[in-house]
């Protein structure tokens, strides 16, 4: 039997916690890049409310949002940032513990704004996405996306898994019926992994009517920097969308 048929249980009194894991910190920033990245993310960076107090995200925007798109562990934020140039209209909500890429998306907000465009559509959070999920409201968010994350391939760390039946399930509650989750992975263990967890998931579809369906990336869909490496050392992505039934 393979080492994926089964879940690795969490470690006891795990639930609730913050919990983040890999790097935090690399390269120290340049004095430059230091003083911008300190003067721009407070204004783009927002910290969860207090357990049990319930976060609506129309309050994190100065104007309100068409809809608001949630995306985890955004890494240098390439996608983010081309989703939010295609749609002002949008509240676009990014999650990422790893300062660079942190930086880097700030500092295409910096840019953009000096460019004389001033659309305020992007927040950020350097904290547990799982415990974001769980302080907004249900259906409030349109659309969801977890690309590329960490495979944690040890058995003894698989349930660090940021996907997995528990974030499924909340994603299932804050996304309303028509509304997407777009899920992504190089990784073959993780693909079973995922597809095991999205079949077992009942109020998503899987929007798959053949192999071109989850192997070539929709136009709709930016690419990452993260998938360009992949592709480029010959492994082959994994692109799984799914519609809130």
């Amino acid at each position: 039997m393979s080492d994926e048929s089964h879940d690795a249980a969490a470690p006891p009194g795990v639930s609730g916690r913050r919990l983040i894991y890999g790097r935090r910190r690399g390269r120290k920033l340049s004095p430059t890049r230091e003083s911008r990245f300190g003067d721009w993310l407070p204004r783009v960076s927002f910290t969860l409310p207090a357990p049990g107090v319930t976060l609506d995200p129309a309050t994190l925007f100065t104007s309100p949002k068409q809809a608001y798109w949630v995306e985890i562990g955004f890494g240098d934020g390439g996608h983010l940032f081309e989703l939010s140039e295609r749609h002002p209209e949008i509240g676009f909500i990014g999650i990422e513990p790893y300062e660079h890429g942190v930086a880097k998306l700030v500092m295409r907000i910096a840019e953009r704004h000096e460019r004389g465009d001033h659309r305020d559509n992007i927040r950020i959070l350097t904290d547990d996405a799982r415990l974001l999920l769980k302080a907004l409201p249900d259906r409030s968010v349109q659309r969801g996306f977890t690309l590329f994350p960490d495979p944690w391939p040890k058995k003894r760390h698989q349930w660090r898994r940021i996907v997995n039946a528990d974030t499924l399930a909340d994603w299932a509650r804050l996304i309303p019926s028509g509304g997407e989750l777009r899920v992504a992975t190089d990784v073959p263990d993780y693909q079973r992994w995922m597809l095991r967890h999205i079949l077992a998931e009942p109020r998503f579809e899987w929007l798959a009517a053949c192999s071109a369906d989850w192997l070539q990336r929709p136009e709709d869909w930016p690419a990452s920097k993260y998938e360009q490496k992949a592709i480029a050392a010959g492994r082959t992505p994994h692109y799984y969308r799914l519609r809130r039934l």
